[in-house]
């Protein structure tokens, strides 16, 4: 599991870039370019949270794009990720973890528990990392409301 202070585990995941262009992404051709990452995870394109979500960073993104990179990552499939982006205007990155590994290594998937009944699933969470590859801070559980907003404040402290 990822944790604050330590270094982000490397990944490299399909998907599709802010111009819609897909392709293969690794957390290495991100780091070193003097932009931190906000790396976060989500359950599920289309839906009601993971949708407020994403808006919510796209209509942050003209604040932070020169501080921050943005990348989503979900289990959906890119042509999922496409229909996703296109339907929202969605401007960062979104990426395909089909088999759940890098959800897994960063501790965003697992047991939660939802309508009081115990499942396996993605736990919503968002890291943001260093560009050295440092983590700098890291929110699980994450509850919609409010959370980019905390996101650009941690963001602008640094």
């Amino acid at each position: 599991m990822v944790e604050e202070g330590k270094k982000a585990k490397a990944f490299c995941l399909e998907g599709i870039d802010p111009e819609g262009n897909n392709g293969e992404f690794c957390l290495k051709d991100f780091l070193n370019r003097e932009k931190y990452i906000i790396l976060y995870f989500y359950p599920r394109d289309n839906t009601s949270g993971c949708t407020k979500e994403a808006t919510g960073f796209r209509d942050a993104i003209p604040e932070i794009e020169k501080e921050a990179f943005v990348i989503g990552i979900s289990p959906d499939t890119v042509e999922s990720h496409r229909k996703f982006m296109d339907k929202h205007g969605l401007n960062f990155y979104l990426l395909s973890d089909r088999e759940k590994k890098v959800m897994m290594a960063y501790g965003a998937y697992g047991e939660k528990r939802m309508y009081g009944k115990t499942t396996m699933g993605v736990i919503r969470s968002t890291f943001l990392i260093a560009p050295d590859g440092k983590v700098i801070k890291v929110w699980r559980k994450v509850k919609v409301k409010g959370h980019i907003e905390e996101v650009i404040r941690t963001l602008k402290s640094l």
